[in-house]
């Protein structure tokens, strides 16, 4: 008979990938005289290195510069999105990092803590997702 006992027939079951965990990391900090985020070429630069050092991967940036000076950037992200906002007037940065993928979300915030020189920083961290309800 062809083919009887013939190795690899018939391929075992693969088990289902979990799902990559889906987490929030919301990051406020205050902004120091060294801190390169009045101009949104550096900023931009910035971020997106620090994704890069996460195993990010960005699709797209946008941005809006406000009449004080303030500035709004958005990175599309292949594992979700990285968002800064500026408020100058009020020496404060806030920085959300969705992630769904295999990104590293800690590293990628350190790295910007490090490169906007960042102080007084404080991290919240929110799963999202279904492993929300199990947590």
């Amino acid at each position: 008979m062809p083919g009887k006992g013939a190795p690899g027939a018939q391929a075992e079951p693969r088990p289902p990938r979990a799902a990559p965990p889906k987490v929030l990391y919301a990051l406020d900090a205050a902004l120091t005289s060294l801190s390169p985020v009045a101009d949104v070429g550096p900023l931009t630069a910035h971020a997106t290195a620090a994704v890069q050092a996460g195993r990010g991967n960005v699709l797209d940036v946008s941005h809006v510069i406000f009449p004080n000076g303030a500035i709004t950037l958005v990175l599309i992200l292949a594992e979700s999105h990285l968002s800064i906002h500026t408020w100058p007037e009020e020496n404060l940065i806030a920085i959300d990092l969705f992630s769904c993928g295999a990104i590293d979300g800690p590293k990628v915030l350190g790295e910007l803590v490090r490169l906007l020189a960042l102080e007084s920083v404080r991290v919240r961290q929110l799963a999202r997702g279904a492993q929300a309800d199990r947590g």
